[in-house]
């Protein structure tokens, strides 16, 4: 009995100093404190779990390190209050209310903590031998029933074990995040991140700009990492399921430690641990010019071993010739033989490339690489198409609709690239296999045409190009000063003459228009040198007069983005006024989204390429160009979309410039078009970039349902599309809000995410909109959202039956938003 009483007190008096009776778990009475000798040691010894400074800094941390490994400053591989530091030695670690482990400071506040929601009746910290802290309910071992554990939540560090990638179920993300400096665990400006628009792959990242593409995996190893194929990590896994998309791996050689980590400087690097020599690094990334993200543009290939890196992949040529000479190349390549857009189109096998970007990609696993080729064939969109998977022969089909970026030279690759290439250069293909004379000739008579052909185009551009300009000094009532007598001076666009652009539309005939705006038909044509372009001719009835199509013209001429349309140049001669632009091959947004066939061409990760890129582009004249620019005319008519399906807005006569701190204007003249027009501006005639905004928020809810907030119509209520995209998320119900032709195709995170947004760009009170830098951050982030708050003008109206208030004013004084 006296041996039980000393026992008991002994155990007590051990809990009330806080040490711990287990090396390597920690109890609502056990915790430690700041101190050399108060740690966690796992298991088997292999590592520590204490609070440290880094180098000489003098916070502190709370972190895990290798604990049997001998080298003279520590090697961390996880800290958990990386932005908020200790600045004293006051620390503890302890679980407390509501069972969680906590970081308390010397005033008892929480610096860390490990942030759950479930709770447990025996709640234990335990470090495990992979370096894994997790919390356990009691001795439940299984994996499955952790509370919580650090792996979640990864630092700089990839360990064994881990996963890195997505829970497609709870949204968590577990991506590398690098240290601000080598003695700053704060976070830095780079990330690793496993990207899933697509088909999956890994991006270094820098703040929002990728760095480095590691690549897909494609059954072997990272596309993106040549070197990796020869990497002696056995026993990886790549997983990729409904649930979860990862990758992991253990020790390789079966050494003892390893690990990958992001360097401060945005490097990649795994090591092994190789005892008496200390840590070797077996693999890194960057490892050459060639690793940096898209650096010889669409359509070619970076050979390190090639001066210069940057080459066009056969059958294409540069789109710019001029920059590409000049090193360059940003532009990329384009096809020399256009596609004919039918089934005669085939494709060209090229071998020795990594697989080019995935993001504007579909994949499908079981699939054969002839169905893969069929399915491509049938689709006029897609460019590509190879296995999803190199191991066993290959299987599964990859198949890619945008342009086709990122690509180098590898000696290893497994996998072919199928390029769809036109019928007459498959011809010239099977002309070489054929013969190999006929092939050495073939060679040699392509060369001399090539460079004829670009000799003469080269005399022919600028032959046009004098013409032009001795036009344009002979036609002075051509150019921008004597469209208005302002005073104001020219602006540098070529000015087309109008037998030029009569030719190019075959005389503006029926068979070459595309659409017909409210301020005139709009038609295609092809200029001499085969540059395709679409044609605004102003109406005589319209009533964009003169001040509009010169807003236009001045606007867009000072517009240089990506996401918007180009202007070409401009012909004003006699009673014609027009403006030439780079032709879209896809026409506009909802000539796809709202028809019930060709919505289903777009493909979820194409809906979600297009609405980044429409934030992109009105972040661009927000807040990025050089003014300041109201659309005032957001629309799905008005986002255009090009080959690669990429949207750019266009249609600037309604646009307006701001100044200075200027943040919105009245006006008495309400233009725009009903469905997408705030309840501000059309009550008061206030516009501001919030105006925009909500215009944004009513096409990202369109595009998301795949049906117009105007003429919206659902048997329960009389709400518009705004309205009932409300009613579903205040009652918990808004996946029901999606498009029934994507099925279970899209990504549950970012569908909820999607429609979030677009609630919080179309309420009601201008202030409560977020703007589109918010909205692009908000887009791309798994940062908590604010909840929405109601919509404007949710509830449908009896309007007019125009549909574009661009072409008829309407006074708006007698509508309110409910």
């Amino acid at each position: 009995m006296e041996g039980f009483k000393i026992i008991f007190l002994f155990s007590l008096l051990l809990s009330l100093l806080g040490v711990p009776t287990a090396l390597d778990t920690i109890t609502p009475t056990l915790s430690i404190r700041d101190g050399e000798s108060e740690t966690i040691v796992s298991a088997g010894g292999s590592y520590e779990l204490g609070i440290f400074s880094p180098g000489n800094s003098k916070s502190r941390y709370l972190g895990i390190w290798y604990k049997k490994i001998s080298t003279t400053t520590r090697t961390i591989v996880w800290v958990a209050n990386r932005e908020v530091p200790l600045t004293d030695t006051s620390g503890v670690l302890t679980i407390t209310h509501p069972r969680i482990l906590a970081l308390i400071n010397g005033t008892s506040g929480i610096v860390w903590s490990s942030n759950t929601t479930r709770t447990t009746k025996s709640p234990v910290g335990q470090l495990l031998e992979s370096g894994n802290l997790v919390v356990k309910d009691g001795n439940n071992e299984n994996p499955d029933s952790f509370v919580w554990q650090s792996f979640d939540y990864p630092c700089d560090t990839f360990l064994p074990g881990m996963k890195f990638g997505r829970n497609l179920i709870t949204g968590l993300d577990r991506f590398l995040s690098s240290w601000k400096s080598i003695y700053d665990p704060a976070p830095g400006e780079f990330t690793v991140r496993l990207d899933l628009h697509g088909f999956p792959q890994g991006f270094i990242i820098k703040g929002q700009t990728i760095t480095n593409r590691i690549g897909p995996w494609d059954g072997a190893g990272f596309s993106g990492i040549p070197s990796g194929r020869t990497n002696p990590a056995k026993g990886y896994e790549f997983v990729m399921n409904d649930n979860e998309v990862y990758y992991k791996f253990s020790n390789p050689y079966g050494s003892t430690f390893a690990r990958a980590v992001l360097n401060p400087s945005g490097v990649m690097q795994a090591y092994l641990w190789n005892d008496p020599n200390g840590w070797q690094f077996y693999l890194t990334m960057p490892i050459d010019q060639c690793d940096s993200y898209n650096l010889c543009g669409a359509y070619a290939s970076c050979n390190i071993k090639r001066t210069p890196t940057c080459e066009c992949l056969e059958g294409f040529i540069p789109k710019s010739p001029n920059n590409w000479n000049k090193l360059d190349r940003i532009e990329g390549c384009i096809r020399r033989i256009p596609l004919a857009y039918n089934n005669t189109d085939g494709f060209r096998k090229y071998t020795g490339l990594n697989l080019p970007d995935t993001f504007s990609s579909w994949y499908n696993k079981t699939m054969s690489l002839e169905d893969c080729e069929e399915l491509c064939l049938k689709n006029f969109s897609c460019v590509a198409y190879t296995n999803s998977n190199s191991s066993g022969g290959g299987s599964g089909c990859l198949l890619w609709f945008g342009s086709l970026i990122d690509m180098r030279i590898i000696t290893d690759s497994l996998q072919d690239l199928y390029i769809r290439v036109a019928a007459s250069e498959l011809d010239q293909i099977k002309k070489q296999m054929h013969s190999s004379e006929k092939k050495k000739a073939v060679i040699i008579a392509s060369s001399v045409i090539s460079v004829t052909g670009i000799v003469i185009l080269a005399l022919i551009m600028c032959i046009l190009k004098k013409k032009v300009q001795k036009r344009g000094s002979r036609n002075r009532g051509c150019r921008m000063d004597n469209i208005n007598e302002d005073g104001e001076e020219d602006l540098e666009l070529p000015v087309f003459d109008l037998n030029l652009i009569v030719n190019a539309t075959h005389n503006f005939s029926n068979d070459k228009k595309l659409g017909e705006g409210g301020f005139g038909p709009v038609y295609r044509g092809a200029l001499m040198d085969g540059q395709e372009i679409a044609v605004k001719r102003l109406s005589k009835n319209s009533r964009q007069g003169v001040v509009e199509f010169k807003n236009e013209v001045q606007l867009i001429a000072k517009l240089q983005h990506r996401n918007l349309v180009k202007l070409l140049g401009f012909c004003i001669q006699g009673d014609e006024k027009m403006l030439i632009y780079e032709f879209m091959p896809n026409k506009s947004l909802d000539f796809f989204i709202f028809d019930k066939t060709r919505s289903k061409l777009l493909t979820w990760h194409m809906r979600m390429n297009i609405v980044g890129g429409i934030a992109r582009g009105l972040l661009y004249l927000h807040q990025d160009s050089r003014l300041r620019i109201i659309h005032r005319d957001i629309k799905t008519s008005n986002i255009l979309l090009d080959k690669d399906m990429n949207p750019k807005i266009s249609d600037f006569g309604m646009a307006r410039t701001f100044w200075g701190d200027q943040i919105e204007e009245n006006t008495e003249r309400i233009v725009g078009t009903y469905g997408y027009i705030s309840p501000e501006y059309a009550v008061d005639g206030l516009f501001s970039i919030k105006s925009d905004v909500f215009s944004f928020g009513v096409i990202v809810l369109e595009i998301v349902s795949g049906r117009k907030n105007r003429g919206f119509y659902h048997a329960d209520h009389t709400h518009n599309l705004l309205g009932h995209a409300w009613r579903l998320w205040i009652e918990e119900r808004p996946l029901e809000l999606l498009d029934e032709v994507l099925n279970d195709s899209f990504t549950l995170s970012e569908a909820l995410r999607c429609i979030h947004v677009g609630l919080l760009c179309v309420q009601q009170q201008p202030s409560d909109r977020p703007d589109m830098s918010s909205v692009v951050l908000m887009l791309g982030s798994e940062s908590l959202l604010p909840s929405p708050k109601q919509p404007g003008f949710y509830t449908e109206r009896s309007l007019p039956e125009a549909d574009s208030c661009s072409a008829n004013e309407v006074n708006f004084s007698s509508l309110a938003a409910r």
